[in-house]
């Protein structure tokens, strides 16, 4: 993952709005939730929860789809796996092998 890409997900998600709105996203499921239901789950402003979206949206952590008059939205899988991955594949690899846990 590019580290530019990395950095603009994780700065959307540093906001407390932001990062329960894309947990509930998460959570929902491939299936997303229309706006309004997000909306009554969060429990903020339509307008509010537009801004929170759109900028999870330029990030490519979320997705909207238009099902008639619903807008559907929907947590970009893989995307945050690629977000979660970019922080925890490389854990440890500088330490060397058997020196874990040695006095030094």
């Amino acid at each position: 993952m590019d580290i530019e890409i990395a950095a603009k997900q994780l700065e959307a998600l540093g906001s407390a709005t932001r990062l329960r709105v894309y947990r509930a996203l998460v959570r929902a499921g491939h299936a997303g939730l229309p706006v309004r239901q997000l909306q009554e789950r969060i429990g903020i402003p339509a307008s509010t929860l537009s801004h929170h979206l759109h900028r999870l949206i330029q990030t490519g952590l979320v997705v909207q789809e238009r099902q008639a008059t619903t807008l559907i939205c929907r947590a970009v899988y893989p995307a945050m796996r690629s977000l979660v991955g970019f922080l925890v594949d490389e854990c440890c690899v500088e330490e060397r092998c058997g020196q874990a846990g040695k006095a030094a």
